[in-house]
């Protein structure tokens, strides 16, 4: 049993995903772009076009967040904005072909960031899955 909080493994988790996040952060500030807006870039990537609001929902952030990120990347090039012809109201994002570069130079970045951990391939192979697995919960 943990006497500390520091010997549990969500509070390392935790240390650990900050450090980690600010590297990130760092590494793709480089390319004009946060590491939210690079999970919208991935899920257009899996997919395809998808209406802000399911986007929200999928991330799990405020349809407000969405719009902003979606300004941005959309003055970057990096997405399409196109309405539904069933409701006018609705839109939709859609990755561009610059979209999917931009989303390959961060996958770059943060493959990187990766190379920073000290760890065997074996290691880091068994730290995928169990990352896959934690995720999947």
């Amino acid at each position: 049993m943990a006497s500390t909080p520091l010997e549990t493994l969500s509070f390392r988790l935790a240390l650990l995903g900050a450090a980690h996040e600010a590297a990130l952060a760092a590494r793709l500030s480089t390319l004009d772009l946060k590491p939210k807006h690079v999970t919208l870039l991935s899920r257009l990537r899996s997919a395809g076009a998808e209406s802000q609001v399911a986007l929200a929902g999928a991330l799990g952030v405020a349809p407000s967040l969405v719009v902003q990120l979606a300004d941005h990347l959309e003055e970057r090039g990096a997405v399409q904005r196109v309405r539904d012809p069933a409701d006018r109201r609705r839109q939709s994002l859609r990755l561009t072909p610059s979209g999917r570069h931009l989303l390959d130079a961060a996958t770059a970045a943060a493959t990187t960031v990766d190379e920073t951990l000290a760890l065997s391939e074996a290691d880091r192979q068994a730290l995928d899955r169990i990352l896959d697995n934690l995720l999947k919960q």
